[in-house]
């Protein structure tokens, strides 16, 4: 990744000197803030918070998986031009300090998500596959969005550093912030009221869990097949025969598979217990689809209200 990387910011230095020349430019001239968001959960809170008094571009292409996404010279660019730059900050962003410590071009401000709330440990849990790994840092979960707790916490930080930045527009970005955080408020309100009358306690993913701040946030136990980030696909037989047993144990009535996942995990599952098979949605990214037709985090959060009702019920 290292070689890859210093290869694109040369090809990004030559292509920024052809744009010095007159090349087309990549920033907006419109006066208007230009945002830059790695993945969808923060390209969606800054327009939500700046409406259509910013500009707001997500690197990540819709339908892709967000763990293997590497930056073009262009994203470079358009990182190192922008006013706003917004990325999650964890072990996968590796490649974003790279870019933020070299060159002299800088966005005006940047902020990581996971800098914005209290962070947790990656953990395993009984019946986890563990994936090798020759590091001795601490890895922290980098899902700090799926808590609506946390999501308020990240859009009031962006907002700040909206107003210092466009100052005339500031009185605009903190009301749109304060009609959004009634909606994480309503979306905390409704995941805690079904944590509070459910019938039991435990989640069940036949997939990577990337809910361990939602997890806590609702003191809700789960079972997975993987860490959050972990790359790995195909758990041991061990792994699935667990998940298994606790279904039946529990009686549990759904098990999930999260967004742009094969599924066949979840499947196995299902077909050994009668569970039903639902996706619980992590918001990293939405499909061309659903990015055309507008989908947001709330939505996608309220799909999750719905699949966590059926699970828990």
């Amino acid at each position: 990744m290292k070689k890859i990387l210093c290869i694109l910011l040369g090809m990004a230095v030559m292509v920024g000197a052809l744009c010095a020349c007159g090349a087309k430019k990549t920033t907006k001239s419109d006066g208007k803030l230009n945002i830059v968001a790695t993945i969808f959960p923060p390209y969606d809170f800054a327009r939500e918070i700046g409406g259509d008094r910013v500009n707001v571009s997500m690197l990540l292409k819709p339908g892709t998986e967000s763990h293997s996404y590497d930056p073009t010279p262009q994203d470079i660019i358009s990182i190192q031009e922008c006013d706003l730059f917004l990325y999650v900050g964890g072990e996968s962003d590796e490649w974003v300090r790279d870019i933020l410590e070299s060159g002299d071009r800088k966005p005006k401000k940047v902020i990581a998500l996971m800098d914005c709330v209290d962070k947790v440990r990656e953990e395993l849990v009984e019946g986890m596959e563990s994936e090798e790994n020759d590091s001795d840092e601490t890895e922290y979960d980098e899902h700090v969005w799926t808590s609506p707790k946390n999501a308020d916490k990240i859009v009031r930080q962006i907002t700040a550093a909206m107003s210092e930045l466009d100052s005339k527009n500031a009185s605009y970005f903190s009301n749109n912030t304060a009609v959004y955080c009634q909606k994480l408020a309503a979306l905390d309100y409704a995941f805690q009221e079904i944590a509070d009358s459910a019938k039991r306690k435990t989640l069940i993913f036949g997939d990577r869990f990337p809910f361990r701040y939602f997890a806590d946030a609702y003191d809700l136990q789960y079972y997975a097949a993987f860490p959050g980030c972990s790359s790995e696909t195909e758990p041991s037989a061990a792994t699935i025969s667990f998940l298994i047993d606790k279904v039946k144990e529990e009686k549990i009535p759904v098990v999930f598979a999260i967004e742009f996942s094969s599924g066949k995990v979840a499947d196995t599952i299902c077909e050994s217990t009668g569970a039903k098979k639902l996706t619980f949605h992590s918001c990293h990214n939405v499909t061309q689809e659903e990015f055309d037709n507008g989908v947001s985090y709330d939505s996608l959060m309220q799909g999750n209200i719905k699949a966590l009702r059926e699970a828990l019920s």
